[in-house]
């Protein structure tokens, strides 16, 4: 079992995602566990106070180190982290790979920054792993938490229905997936491949590795050329 420790500044932004779909699934098999930390009750500020102005001016505010600080070594007292994860635009981005690796902790923890950032002590002190989703800005980090933590769970054996349906998705051999089809075979004329009802899985086999590298190939030649000096 894996279990994920999220600290917010907004806590309500994680509740729903993570009682629905897949999270829930394993969640309720006992292979997954999430907590939610509000970060405004490790404040020690009598307004429950938790950014301030940056030093050296500029616009927007900053999550102050005494509340993260609090929240994590109170966790840590409790249990062992593989990992402490802060997710941010100044980061390497999160990849397949990663959620590979981290599908075979115990124990993750995720500081969902907000406003402007975080102290950078608490990166220099706390943080063992960072992460990017892209090269855009959000609000927060609550929704890039979300996204590893659903990344890595699904990974998780049992969680999925098709234990083989994991491992086909797309990055997995630094290929993107193949098209997918379904009933009916005849929709408003438009048919799906043959080869798909001929029955024969090997050459099944062969149509969808040979569409999962034209795909890379036209859309992600980067990952392509990953591909390609592998094999």
């Amino acid at each position: 079992m894996i279990r994920f420790d999220l600290i917010s500044a907004v806590p309500d932004l994680l509740e729903s995602p993570l009682n629905h779909s897949i999270i829930r699934i394993a969640r309720e098999r006992g292979l997954a566990e999430t907590h939610i930390h509000n970060l405004r009750d490790y404040s020690e500020d009598k307004h429950r106070k938790i950014d301030d102005y940056p030093y050296g001016g500029g616009a927007g505010m900053v999550l102050i180190p005494q509340p993260v600080f609090s929240c994590v070594e109170s966790l840590q007292d409790q249990r062992k982290y593989d990992e402490v994860i802060f997710m941010t635009p100044d980061a390497p981005q999160f990849t397949q790979k990663d959620a590979n690796r981290l599908s075979l902790s115990s124990n993750l923890m995720i500081i969902c920054g907000h406003y402007k950032g975080i102290d950078q002590r608490i990166r220099d002190s706390i943080v063992t792993a960072e992460y990017s989703v892209g090269d855009f800005v959000l609000s927060g980090g609550e929704l890039p938490a979300l996204m590893v933590t659903d990344a890595v769970i699904r990974l998780i054996p049992g969680v999925l229905g098709d234990s083989e349906s994991a491992l086909s998705d797309s990055f997995m051999d630094d290929l993107l997936d193949a098209p997918a089809y379904t009933r009916p075979a005849d929709f408003r004329g438009m048919r799906i491949p043959e080869v798909l009802t001929s029955g024969n899985h090997e050459k099944v086999r062969e149509w969808r590795l040979s569409q999962s590298e034209e795909k890379t190939k036209q859309l992600r030649p980067d990952l392509y050329k990953l591909y390609k000096n592998k094999h």
